[in-house]
């Protein structure tokens, strides 16, 4: 989660929402991203869409089944839905999303067999979101 925290950094740098993600498989981080909506111009283009681009990538296929994806917020229901098309097999993230998170609107977006883990470095993940946004305002 510390490297997710560091993309996120990177996408506050940027201007960006400060949102970063990491791959990892086999205790290997395999790729990572932070959003780039506004740099890209496409909103899709979050940090865990990504992420998971460029983990299909270098594993040279579609599912991720014996990955890890971290997050440093909860995913909304559009990147729900390709960590489950994608068939992550672990997703942590840290500060939970009340407005536009996958579990309030889509709890069932996930691949069945996936595990969530929530809440994990919740304090930091959170602040860097909350100062992002105090300063735009």
């Amino acid at each position: 989660m510390r490297i997710a925290l560091q993309e996120a950094q990177a996408a506050f740098d940027e201007g960006e929402i400060p949102v970063g993600a990491v791959v990892v498989c086999r205790d290997m981080v395999i790729a990572r991203g932070h959003n780039l909506t506004e740099t890209l111009c496409d909103v899709t283009a979050h940090a865990e869409m990504q992420a998971i681009t460029a983990a299909a990538g270098t594993l040279g296929g579609k599912y991720l089944k014996d990955c890890t994806l971290y997050v440093t917020v909860e995913p909304c229901v559009m990147c729900a839905g390709a960590i489950g098309w994608a068939q992550v097999s672990t997703l942590v993230y840290g500060a939970g999303d009340e407005k536009r998170g996958f579990s309030r609107f889509a709890p069932q977006a996930l691949h069945p067999k996936t595990v969530v883990v929530s809440g994990i470095l919740e304090e930091e993940c959170s602040s860097l979101m909350t100062r992002f946004f105090r300063d735009r305002r």
